[in-house]
């Protein structure tokens, strides 16, 4: 039965036994990734003895899978059950995360090893995150679309901050190799959740060409089209590729200052990352009710620009009291990026038809998202030129420019984000 349009009490979606399970998925999975983003680096790092240049490429090889498939991922999950993409693609990433312990373990382990990890793990997150997206206004209706990604947001941010936290110290007590096992666990479980909701989509139809099945490339361009079209989805793809680039290089070269330059241990190193996912569940929590207040249009250019900034106070830190200063505006800087995410997701889910959401959703990844491995490639070139600060630094600014896209186009003045095409088209 479809979800009603107003659910009572605080729990609201959480009432509902499929979004439960989802819910839970979504926090197992995403503390699994949060390891990931902790543990993996520092195999690279503390195992390995990787220098900067191997930190970035590894970091470009885990992003790498949104210009692989970035754009054919919508078309082919557009022709799927995307519930069953997302088991499929959890269980297989578990799998492909236990070899790199084994092959510790087995003394063959090398930085290449982590590349193929690293880059088949992308290419499986880019299926999952598509499906993942798609399948939520089938779940909850369209009427419950910022509600639910509020709260999923909020259960990512609580494993933000937990992730690091349990990573940190694991890494010290068992070593970064072993470290990915409880990362793997945490995707199967995922997976084994996602078995269990029971709300079933229809079969995609395929559509029927004259006289042929619709072509590849033709769902592609249909996608891009729609995402194209409108001046305020162009300016939120735009703006989101530009704050990823930096914030990728930013990140390349976070660990190895706070590593190397601040000499953190990686319990430290936790808990600055901790301070984000802290960051990040405020602004979940936090998200509904400040776009109420400022505007679903403007708060996705107004979050950026007053947290953005703060970024600086990272590369200013030395090993004392200016390192909680700085994680203060790292978790700002988080802060803003979840409130911003939630409005604009919302916004892109309610205004693409059901037979267009993976294509979009694809669309708007591919764009936002295609410039993370060059931004691991950036990150680590700079570092090696320049140094780590340095890099912060360049990271800082090319975050808080990312603005411009958003605030030049129809998003400046608008309160209300339209929910309708023609609507837009009235604003465009």
């Amino acid at each position: 039965m479809p979800l009603p349009t107003r659910l009572p009490t605080r729990l609201g979606l959480l009432r509902e036994p499929d979004f439960g399970r989802l819910f839970a998925a979504t926090a197992l999975g995403q503390l699994g990734d949060r390891i990931i983003f902790l543990a993996l680096p520092l195999v690279a790092i503390v195992a390995l003895d990787a220098d900067e240049f191997q930190v970035g490429l590894l970091t470009a090889m885990t992003t790498a899978g949104s210009l692989l498939v970035g754009l054919p991922a919508g078309a082919w999950v557009d022709r799927m059950r995307k519930r069953s993409v997302m088991i499929s693609t959890d269980l297989t990433r578990a799998l492909v995360l236990v070899t790199v312990p084994v092959a510790w373990w087995a003394g063959l382990l090398t930085v290449w090893w982590l590349y193929a990890v690293a880059l088949v793990h992308g290419v499986l997150t880019v299926f999952f995150d598509v499906a993942y997206v798609s399948y939520l206004p089938h779940l909850v209706g369209r009427d419950n679309l910022v509600e639910g990604n509020a709260k999923l947001s909020a259960i990512r941010s609580v494993t933000s901050i937990s992730g690091p936290g349990i990573a940190g110290p694991l890494v010290g007590w068992v070593g970064a190799p072993a470290t990915l096992l409880v990362s793997a666990v945490g995707m199967a479980m995922s997976g084994l959740l996602a078995i269990g909701i029971r709300k079933q989509e229809p079969q995609p139809e395929r559509e029927l060409g004259p006289g042929e099945r619709s072509r590849l490339g033709r769902d592609i361009k249909e996608g891009l089209r729609f995402v194209l079209k409108y001046p305020a989805l162009r300016a939120i793809m735009l703006s989101d590729a530009i704050f990823n680039l930096f914030l990728v290089l930013y990140q390349t070269m976070l660990l190895v200052f706070l590593d190397r330059e601040l000499g953190l241990d990686s319990a430290g190193i936790g808990l600055v990352l901790s301070g984000m996912g802290c960051g990040a569940l405020l602004g979940a929590l936090s998200a509904t009710r400040v776009a109420r207040r400022v505007g679903q249009g403007r708060v996705i250019w107004l979050a950026s620009l007053v947290t953005c900034p703060l970024t600086v106070l990272m590369p200013l830190a030395h090993l004392g009291w200016s390192v909680c200063v700085a994680a203060a505006g790292l978790a700002s800087l988080s802060f803003g990026g979840v409130v911003r995410v939630v409005a604009q997701s919302s916004f892109q889910q309610a205004l693409t038809p059901d037979r267009l959401l993976g294509r979009v959703s694809a669309t708007a990844r591919f764009v936002s998202w295609g410039g993370i491995p060059l931004g691991g490639l950036l990150g680590g070139t700079s570092g090696s030129v320049f140094g780590a600060t340095a890099t912060l630094w360049i990271g800082a600014a090319g975050m808080t420019a990312s603005v411009l896209p958003n605030f030049l186009s129809p998003l400046r003045t608008l309160r209300a984000l339209p929910t309708r095409s023609d609507e837009l088209d009235a604003v465009a």
